[in-house]
């Protein structure tokens, strides 16, 4: 009878959104080892041998959540998840390692581990529940406050450590749940307005001086093009140089003779945009474009609300990770510290990302 199930749960498996994750990691690996391989490094060869035991072990995973467990169960411990995620962003704010002014790992030897990368499915869980009951009630005032405590009490957890890009995110994939759930033009106007009002006070009070000279050498590079915008300068450069068919792997300068900081991680696009050119970045638009796809043809066959939901959460995650950290690439946005999902370096990112994708895969297979 399980062998049944089983065989019948792989039959229902999306393959296509399995293969372009896969594809995706694929193509993050070739590049990590392209910029170890390039600039000689030793640390740059132990990422990579990491990240190919997390990729292993993440597409596992995804197999594993797709057949064996029941996505509906995530909506009994829902409430368990969201204290658990709380926990673990106190936790690492008084035991964690602080890496670039962040204090936001967990030192455990041989890798670390970002709790708020697994913390992000927790809450998409938690908030995915309180719409797929509250749904009806959001335009009362009242619930959709409730809504925002939970996604604020981890906003501000987070901006502590402090991981403002994170931040951003979650509050971006609550908004988007809010506007398509249904919000009245007053409520809107008021969340706007306290938007506003936390921005001046975070400006004032709230923002280091080297977040507010981000923020100033974003708007202007040139500020400070050999200090807070050599990185920015940098990567435009490098995307720029890549043209059409790029330099080639292992060729890139601004990559391989370590102009280009952070190139296994924040700048990944910016190493494919200079050694695979146009054609590449096109590959990986080209890929995520596969991926929203069958997110939304997922999404159209789902009878339950608490399911659509949390599809809507993880490709509204997703896009917007891709869209800050291609667009701080290219200079369009400040650089937060988000990473290219599935394709930058970063054992944490690479597993929660296959997660999420094996949670879709749970409920194709069960729906």
């Amino acid at each position: 009878m399980k062998l049944a199930r089983i065989n019948i749960a792989l039959k229902k498996i999306d393959w296509p959104l399995y293969a372009t994750v896969c594809l995706l990691g694929i193509l993050g690996l070739i590049l990590i080892y392209s910029v170890a391989l390039g600039s000689q490094v030793e640390q740059n060869y132990l990422n990579f041998k990491k990240q190919i035991v997390f990729f292993i072990l993440s597409a596992v995973i995804v197999f594993l959540i797709a057949i064996f467990l029941d996505y509906r169960a995530l909506v009994k411990y829902n409430t368990p998840l969201y204290i658990l995620g709380i926990i673990l962003l106190l936790a690492v704010l008084f035991f964690g390692k602080t890496i670039r002014g962040t204090t936001g790992w967990f030192d455990l030897g041989v890798f670390s581990f970002q709790p708020i990368e697994f913390v992000k499915i927790f809450l998409m869980v938690f908030i995915s529940k309180f719409f797929s009951d509250k749904a009806k009630y959001i335009n009362q005032f009242k619930y959709l406050v409730l809504s925002g405590l939970g996604v604020i009490l981890v906003m501000m957890l987070v901006i502590l450590q402090p991981d403002f890009g994170s931040a951003l995110v979650l509050l971006i994939v609550w908004l988007v749940l809010i506007l398509l759930t249904g919000i009245k033009k007053s409520h809107l106007f008021f969340l706007g307005s306290i938007f506003i009002i936390i921005c001046l006070i975070s400006w004032f009070f709230v923002l280091a001086p080297y977040q507010k000279e981000r923020i100033k050498v974003f708007l202007d590079p040139s500020l400070d093009p050999l200090g807070s915008g050599y990185n920015v300068t940098q990567a435009i450069i490098a995307i720029g140089s890549g043209n059409i068919f790029g330099k080639g792997l292992t060729s890139g300068s601004q990559s391989q003779l370590r102009f280009l900081p952070e190139s296994q991680t924040d700048f990944i696009f910016a190493v494919l945009a200079e050694e695979l050119g146009l054609i590449g970045v096109l590959l990986l638009l080209g890929l995520w474009a596969i991926i929203f796809w069958r997110l939304i043809n997922i999404a159209k066959k789902v009878y339950d609300n608490f399911a659509l939901y949390l599809i809507i959460s993880i490709g509204t995650l997703f896009f917007t990770q891709l869209i800050i950290n291609i667009g701080g690439n290219l200079g369009l946005l400040p650089i937060t510290g988000i990473t290219l999902p599935f394709v930058s370096y970063g054992g944490s990112s690479l597993l929660a990302c296959m997660i999420m994708v094996g949670l879709i895969e749970s409920i194709n297979v069960r729906n």
